[in-house]
């Protein structure tokens, strides 16, 4: 069950000191079981020869003292206080449990990426604690684009749970089945955004790599192209192509690249295809993009030279 991802506060108490500890057997009831019936308890077992725990160790870190005192870290050395790993009934490490109310509510074990960690905290204590609204969307934007679709989709389909008309959500989450090639779950997501929301940057974002995606089965392969351009420099559908082609590859300047190389031997071929298509890969990549800007620059010089 998720914990509302927008209502947590952030009313925890103590120092940063206090924030991250190492307990005992002695300070376990104190330190876990009664702190976390004043703030949320995220308990770690560990063991120094551990090399997954090294890694989690200072994300978890990390993201307990972002939250400000909303929840704490109490971790425990299994190899000096196996007592507790074995009440706790730990098979493998590391090990995490949320607490709260002196008892577990959640837990995984293993080095989780950081944006899993932020999602299991989110469902703890809410986004809000870690920093907002922004910082979570941030979060599953960083997760898609390094491939992380899963938990991308998790974290939009926590905030639209919460919120429906989230143009950002809405619009990442589109992305993400565009991510799998699952363009008709992208066109329904899509179809959820509210009539006075569907001129936002995100939701014309993901318009615009829809209607790209579409076009992607009646492109040629690369290598195919590139030789007809070999032959002929001013087959300029081959050059359309590939253009379309580097876009699907990633490579946005090669993308740019080709459709201004056919704007500079024929500017008007096919009524001017090639600005067109430069102006929905901007729409694509959105206004902030580096090659967004870059490329409407090169467009202004190129159109009022």
């Amino acid at each position: 069950m998720v914990t509302s991802i927008l209502g947590a506060g952030n009313d925890g108490q103590g120092s940063d000191t206090d924030l991250v500890k190492e307990t005992t057997t002695a300070k376990f009831a104190d330190d876990v079981i009664e702190m976390s019936k004043e703030a949320a308890v995220v308990l770690d077992f560990w063991a120094p020869w551990c090399g997954p725990c090294k890694q989690l160790t200072p994300i978890l870190e990390k993201l307990v003292r972002q939250a400000k005192g909303a929840v704490h870290l109490v971790r425990v050395n299994i190899d000096e206080y196996p007592e507790i790993a074995q009440q706790m009934q730990v098979k493998s490490i590391p090990a995490v449990y949320a607490i709260k109310d002196g008892r577990p509510v959640d837990g995984f074990t293993g080095a989780l990426p950081e944006s899993q960690v932020k999602i299991f905290l989110e469902r703890l204590i809410g986004a809000d604690a870690l920093g907002g609204m922004d910082v979570v969307l941030e979060t599953a934007a960083m997760a898609l684009e390094a491939g992380d679709v899963q938990d991308a989709v998790e974290v939009y389909g926590a905030i639209l749970a919460e919120d429906r008309e989230n143009s950002d959500a809405i619009a990442g989450l589109a992305k993400c089945y565009l991510k799998t090639n699952d363009l008709d779950r992208a066109e329904q997501t899509l179809a959820l955004t509210p009539p006075d929301k569907k001129a936002s940057a995100p939701i014309m974002s993901a318009e615009a790599m829809l209607a790209l995606a579409r076009k992607s089965g009646s492109i040629g392969d690369r290598a195919t192209l590139q030789a007809k351009i070999e032959a002929d420099a001013n087959d300029h559908d081959a050059r359309f192509d590939l253009a379309m082609v580097l876009y699907f590859e990633g490579d946005k300047e090669g993308a740019l690249d080709a459709l201004f190389e056919i704007m500079k031997r024929k500017r008007a071929w096919n009524d001017e295809a090639a600005r067109k298509q430069l102006i929905e890969f901007f729409e694509a990549w959105g206004a902030a993009d580096p090659f967004s800007i870059e490329g409407r620059r090169r467009l202004s010089s190129f159109l009022f030279s």
